[in-house]
């Protein structure tokens, strides 16, 4: 892994954990094992350009992640249910979701922050549209995909966040009991 990469990958760990304000850039670049001076070689501007880089990693990381998922089944329905499923077991595995929440960076600096704000609302969008495609193949109309898709974004992200605040995966659980009845396919019936 290069440098640049690599403080990429340990600075989002560190901000998914600690939140952005509570992680300095000493903690990054005694954790990288870096001098402070490759740090700003790669990140000119600092903490917030760090930041940005590491909700575009996290945007690449999380939107392949979930076309994989929603590539593999035939419905919306069958696609949610196994993207769930994924989440609950990596939490119960491993007692977070660092690797798929933002919601933490987000909260804290997307209203400080045009161009955190931003990053943070192109990583949504990409969720949703993932969502909005297959919910349209599966035959809800441009406008219910539309809805529905938003609908699932904040429910999977708030799910995530309650997990986490609750240290159990019951939000999730719950969530993969109401949600995937709402997918259920509009042009031709499925045996679910």
């Amino acid at each position: 892994m290069d440098t640049k990469s690599l403080i990429i990958d340990v600075a989002t760990k560190l901000f998914q954990q600690k939140g952005y304000k509570g992680v300095g850039l000493n903690e990054i670049i005694k954790s990288c094992n870096i001098s402070k001076g490759s740090l700003y070689h790669h990140f000119p501007n600092g903490k917030e350009e760090l930041l940005i880089a590491c909700l575009q990693s996290l945007n690449e990381e999380i939107t392949k992640d979930i076309v994989e998922i929603f590539d593999r089944y035939p419905t919306t329905h069958k696609a949610t249910n196994a993207l769930i499923s994924k989440l609950i077991n990596n939490f119960e595995t491993e007692g977070t979701l660092t690797g798929y929440t933002f919601s933490s960076m987000v909260s804290e600096m997307a209203s400080l922050s045009d161009s955190v704000r931003n990053a943070c609302a192109k990583l949504y969008s990409a969720i949703q549209t993932i969502y909005f495609h297959k919910l349209v193949v599966d035959g809800f109309s441009n406008d219910e995909a539309s809805s529905h898709a938003l609908m699932m974004t904040a429910s999977i992200e708030g799910g995530m966040l309650l997990c986490l605040t609750q240290k159990a995966s019951e939000p999730l659980q719950v969530i993969a009991e109401v949600l995937p009845p709402i997918l259920k396919t509009r042009r031709f019936k499925t045996s679910e």
